[in-house]
């Protein structure tokens, strides 16, 4: 045993039980074999992924969790954070080949207690390990002082999680460069209230770029999702989303625009993941592409609101009218689209060269719910912080952070305290009709 090793650890005959998860054998083994030598440590399991990580984490409950941040199905910060949420006692020790002081935030943020980095030093290693331990004995004391505090918490998440409203929100334009992520983004970080638990979803197939605006670095998407569509459950749901630092969880669309027909070839898929999960969410903002197609009418369908987003453009109004006309024949409320005008010029930028709000609400016959100035440097900063929109100043007057946080909350205000319809449980979706001239009776 180091020297010391007797007077830093926790107690004369304790045992420190370690997890270790990394997805390479020869680090697991020369950190299980460094271990090995002091009296006080045990490694008790190894995994080789995130998620296998989060499953051994709740059976073994050790004092302690080593895990390398980088994996291929789940990276250390996700699994970490679901781990924290389900096994309260321990404590994670995350390691990294890289020095990046954003990793270590984004570590601690998801409840990692400290941070190592590769390769790893042996005295570095065992003081680590000691010292995180001695430091989290008293808040797993406290855990354990209630009789299955760890055992009761996982479930009464999930009955609080069953009685959610499940309010779906899709952001949509039918014309690109309108700056729907940036809506999206901003909305599902508006609708974040105390308590709330709201999910972003890419559904943009080929070339959603959330991951980039909030930096979000996952291997895992919703195409992992679709294979088991018909069985698919909370955990696995849980395991594929990804969490921004603000605590906003994220569904991922495809890394490449290849993989997209992995979910365009089961155009239902996407609806029926919403559906079986929504119970465990308050919000679900959905920002998509411009494609008209049997996918998006199937969230549109399943939206409690949706939110058009225009510029002051002809083109831009006309393409919106074409979709609400579409609209009318689906016979969709009035009240489930919500009007935003994006990227209203002020008089320096030639806001008489642009169509007017009231010009727009005349022609579409909808009231502008929200017109949003345009301001591409607060916007390029919050891409740079990887936050969105509305979480990137203190001044929450400035444009155009003032107007997606009204946007958000005339959302909030419209959806709250709503009953929404029920939607058929077990509808088939084969039974549907199949595209827009089958939907219109064409």
């Amino acid at each position: 045993m180091s020297k010391s090793g007797a007077s830093q650890s926790g107690g004369e005959g304790e045992v420190i039980t370690i997890l270790l998860v990394d997805d390479i054998p020869d680090t697991l083994e020369n950190i299980k074999k460094l271990i090995s030598f002091e009296q006080d440590m045990k490694v008790v399991g190894t995994a080789r992924t995130g998620t296998e990580g989060v499953s051994m984490a709740k059976e073994l409950r050790p004092n302690i969790i080593i895990m390398d941040i980088n994996m291929p199905d789940m990276d250390g910060i996700q699994a970490t954070t679901l781990i924290t949420e389900a096994v309260p006692t321990v404590a994670v020790i995350m390691m990294s080949v890289q020095n990046d002081p954003d990793y270590l935030r984004r570590a601690m943020l998801a409840g990692a207690r400290n941070f190592l980095t590769k390769p790893i030093e042996m005295d570095e290693l065992y003081n680590t390990i000691r010292t995180v331990h001695a430091r989290n004995k008293p808040i797993a004391a406290q855990y354990a002082a209630v009789e299955g505090a760890a055992e009761l918490r996982p479930k009464m998440a999930n009955r609080q999680a069953n009685e959610r409203a499940g309010h779906i929100i899709t952001v949509y334009s039918p014309q690109g460069g309108v700056g729907t992520t940036t809506i999206a983004t901003s909305v599902a970080s508006g609708l974040m209230k105390e308590g709330s638990k709201v999910l972003l979803v890419d559904a943009d197939l080929q070339f959603g770029d959330i991951s980039i605006v909030l930096n979000l670095q996952t291997q895992s998407t919703m195409v992992e999702l679709i294979p088991d569509v018909d069985d698919l459950d909370t955990e696995l749901f849980e395991n594929i989303v990804a969490t921004h630092d603000s605590g906003l969880k994220v569904l991922l669309g495809p890394k490449r625009p290849e993989f997209a027909e992995e979910v365009e070839n089961n155009p239902e898929a996407l609806a029926q993941i919403l559906k079986k999960i929504a119970g465990h969410y308050d919000f679900i903002v959905i920002d998509t592409s411009t494609r008209l197609d049997d996918l998006l009418l199937a969230l549109f369908d399943l939206s409690a609101k949706i939110v058009m987003v225009c510029t002051p453009t002809i083109p831009s109004v006309k393409n919106v009218r074409l979709v609400l006309d579409l609209f009318d024949k689906l016979k969709y409320p009035l009240d489930k689209v919500m009007l935003a005008v994006n990227r209203v010029p002020d008089d320096r930028q030639g806001k008489r060269s642009a169509v007017s709000l009231e010009k727009i609400s005349d022609f579409l016959k909808r009231p502008v719910v929200t017109a949003i100035p345009s301001n591409e440097q607060i916007v390029n900063r919050a891409i740079n912080k990887a936050v969105p929109v509305v979480a990137s100043e203190r001044d929450k007057s400035k444009s155009p952070i003032k107007e997606l946080l009204d946007l958000s909350e005339a959302v909030y205000s419209d959806l709250v305290g709503e009953d929404e319809p029920e939607l058929e449980p077990e509808e088939d979706p084969r039974k549907k009709p199949s595209g827009l001239r089958l939907r219109l009776g064409r």
